[in-house]
């Protein structure tokens, strides 16, 4: 079996996480030419294309494999530094400080659980970053090698990983008092909702449309949508007077006491499962970010 250069697997990874190779050059502290010959040595090796030079650059499916290679090797060495340090603390470390240990996280769970679970590793050392993205394509960045692990809405395991359930995130419908007294003084209603502008995260996000679908039984709705790309955000927004939007009860449910926002559905709530997937692989690091995530979704989510 050939062996691959990690050098080189680290200018391909980084060429691709940066989006080119002057910025990969400057990951890397090296130039930008030696990026070029390592990513040319490491296709002569390979006997294929692994990038394809487009805007934005996109790894071949060749080039998906060998990144994710790439992030194995992360994980083994991550793994390694682990045990070093635990066995002679005044150990160096590698050297390698720009690696990084990747995860993709829905946004709306970075917005409230998912954040302080990850405390402890990223206190410790850990070079954790986290991709957020919507909870329906999370498993994507997985699939495609891109991340580790992931929290997703998927509850089947992808081929080559493990997947446990966390629990369910409840979303309730917000809106700011005013607008409501003024657009909805009754709530949301069939006659009403495809009047009002919700706020979604993005032209992804079908929680808007899932929320007001389940809630009155109809098989489909067209809404009035404007996009935040922010669960921070779309509260702001609401907040604002921009109109209503679906978001996380733990996001919002000092607000809705407080007396700032106010549930424009009090009788419906859309409850989202959500599953950790991650690399099928004996690795402590991986286990460390499992159980950190467990027990914060214990903590935080409704169990099914």
């Amino acid at each position: 079996m050939s062996t691959f250069d990690p050098d080189a697997l680290e200018c391909l990874a980084a060429i691709v996480e940066e989006g080119g190779f002057e910025r990969a050059a400057q990951r890397l502290s090296i130039t930008q030419s030696a990026v070029s010959q390592r990513l040319r040595a490491l296709e002569a090796q390979v006997g294929t294309v692994l990038i394809v030079r487009s805007r934005p650059l996109k790894a071949t499916p060749a080039g998906q494999l060998m990144i994710k290679h790439a992030k194995m090797m992360r994980l083994l060495r991550a793994d390694l530094e682990k045990d070093l340090k635990d066995l002679a603390p005044s150990s160096a470390a590698s050297g390698r400080g720009e690696e990084r240990i990747s995860v993709a996280i829905n946004a709306d769970s970075i917005a409230t659980w998912a954040l302080p679970a990850l405390n402890e590793l990223a206190r410790g050392g850990l070079p954790v970053e986290i991709i957020a993205d919507d909870q329906e394509f999370t498993h994507e960045w997985l699939r495609e090698g891109q991340v580790l692990g992931c929290v997703t809405s998927l509850g089947q395991a992808l081929r080559g990983c493990r997947m446990e359930p966390l629990g369910v995130m409840d979303y309730v419908l917000i809106a700011q008092p005013d607008f409501a007294r003024e657009h909805c003084p009754r709530g949301l209603t069939t006659q009403n909702f495809h009047r009002l502008p919700f706020i979604a995260f993005n032209r992804k996000d079908h929680l808007q449309h899932a929320f007001v679908s389940e809630a009155f039984g109809l098989q489909r709705v067209l809404l009035k949508q404007r996009f935040v790309p922010s669960s921070e955000g779309q509260v702001r927004a609401v907040l604002a007077g921009w109109g209503l939007s679906v978001v996380p009860w733990l996001l919002v449910r000092e607000l809705i006491e407080r007396g700032e926002l106010v549930n424009a559905a009090p009788k419906h709530r859309l409850g989202v499962a959500l599953h950790w997937h991650c690399w099928n692989l004996s690795s402590d690091v991986l286990d460390g970010l499992s159980a950190a995530l467990r027990a914060a979704a214990t903590l935080s989510l409704r169990r099914a």
